[in-house]
């Protein structure tokens, strides 16, 4: 069975979920706006730029998560997926999602973005396999850490190859969309690789290569 790999942010969103998450949370008077906008700018900065210490910033974004109760997360992540996650689903992204399922291929979702923010996005896009950043928990409670080997940058190989390796599967013929040059790591182990809306240096990256550029916008 051949992999139609995705990113999620900036792929198939409009959008960063994680980053919106966290201006959700400012937004609706969750946390002091002023001290974590700055911090979730300046952890979104560096993102971009490539040079995230990825381990402080899911430290620093699931602290909540550890300080708040199931039932009202599960309140938080409906209200987060209503307001702010289903007017960014971009349609084209929805299409080439139906598009490779018809073909028969196998859809994984594989992002940076921690479990909690984007399973419910992964649900809503029909994508049953998601490989992200997991969220340390013990009996249902978050730990407000990370749990294992962050999926971002070369971390995404390592999962995906572990993930690999549990399936049975292989990336023989795979597809791999992504807007970042986060991803070049899994980019370049691919078959297929597809820039999608890329940055600029994506972009430059993908024409020097002769990759696809495709935009979902």
């Amino acid at each position: 069975m051949r992999l139609a790999l995705f990113d999620l942010d900036n792929t198939l969103l409009a959008g960063d979920s994680d980053h919106s998450w966290g201006e959700f949370l400012c937004e609706t008077g969750r946390v002091d706006a002023v001290e974590y906008r700055a911090r979730n700018d300046a952890f979104y900065a560096d993102y971009c730029a490539g040079k995230l210490d990825v381990v402080a910033y899911q430290s620093f974004t699931q602290d909540i998560l550890s300080r708040t109760g199931a039932e009202e997360l599960a309140s938080w992540q409906a209200e987060f997926m209503r307001d702010v996650i289903e007017p960014i689903i971009l349609a084209k992204g929805e299409a080439l999602l139906q598009q490779h399922r018809e073909a028969g291929d196998k859809l994984v979702i594989i992002t940076a973005t921690n479990r909690f923010i984007t399973a419910p996005i992964a649900a809503r896009l029909g994508v049953e396999t998601l490989i992200a950043t997991e969220c340390a928990m013990d009996d249902g409670r978050y730990l407000g850490r990370v749990a294992g080997v962050p999926c971002y940058q070369a971390g995404k190989v390592v999962r995906l190859n572990e993930w690999l390796a549990e399936s049975g599967l292989s990336l023989d013929g795979a597809y791999f969309y992504s807007d970042s040059r986060n991803d070049l790591p899994l980019l370049e182990a691919v078959a297929k690789p597809v820039a999608v809306d890329p940055d600029d240096t994506l972009r430059v990256t993908a024409i020097e290569r002769g990759w696809p550029v495709l935009s979902l916008r």
